[in-house]
């Protein structure tokens, strides 16, 4: 019994591939962790990234990612290798930020519903701030959820189109028009205000 557990400590994890990375952890889930925790911090920052801007915070973005890496931890075994490691990653992503804006949206309607006036204006008080920080997170604000999802997981996650279309269960035809119009649509609105 312990004679696998040897073998599976004589290597590098940082030299092999996620392919080889997601072979080791089945074989050694879950009395070693080593082959998953090199997976987890190859991806941890883009992945907290990717849940920060769709989410809009951090500390939303944190409790995220600590489900899905709960979620791969868990369901690595049975990953079966049909796609790339990283696309199955941001699908389990995707799923768990749209979970969670759900909650967050429901949430902000029950306390609209009850009118709880020091919470409405607590929440359209972090809504600037968002802006403020510049950079992408300036431009997402201002685009519909899907959209916001798409230029995340191509720009932040750099995630190829077809990738991208497969998270999100869409055509890649359909993936590319909507990046395109998002972008169109953002150029449109800070055409003027790039120059202030």
């Amino acid at each position: 019994m312990n004679k696998p557990q040897s073998l599976s400590l004589r290597y590098d994890p940082r030299q092999l591939t996620d392919e080889e990375l997601v072979e080791r952890s089945h074989e050694e889930l879950f009395h070693v962790t080593r082959a998953y925790e090199e997976l987890m911090r190859r991806y941890q920052r883009t992945l907290f990234n990717v849940c920060a801007r769709y989410l809009g915070n951090d500390r939303d973005a944190d409790d995220v990612c600590q489900e899905v890496m709960l979620k791969v931890l868990y369901g690595l075994k049975n990953f079966e290798g049909k796609s790339k490691f990283k696309t199955w990653l941001y699908s389990i992503t995707y799923n768990e930020c749209i979970t969670q804006y759900r909650k967050e949206r429901r949430k902000r309607r029950l306390l609209d519903a009850l009118s709880l006036d020091p919470v409405e204006e607590a929440s359209e008080e972090k809504a600037p701030k968002v802006e403020e920080r510049g950079g992408l997170d300036r431009w997402l604000v201002h685009v519909n959820p899907i959209d916001r999802e798409i230029l995340v997981l191509r720009f932040v996650a750099e995630l190829e189109f077809q990738e991208i279309a497969d998270i999100m269960h869409m055509g890649l035809s359909a993936t590319k028009m909507r990046y395109k119009r998002a972008l169109d649509r953002l150029r449109e609105k800070f055409s003027g205000t790039t120059e202030s």
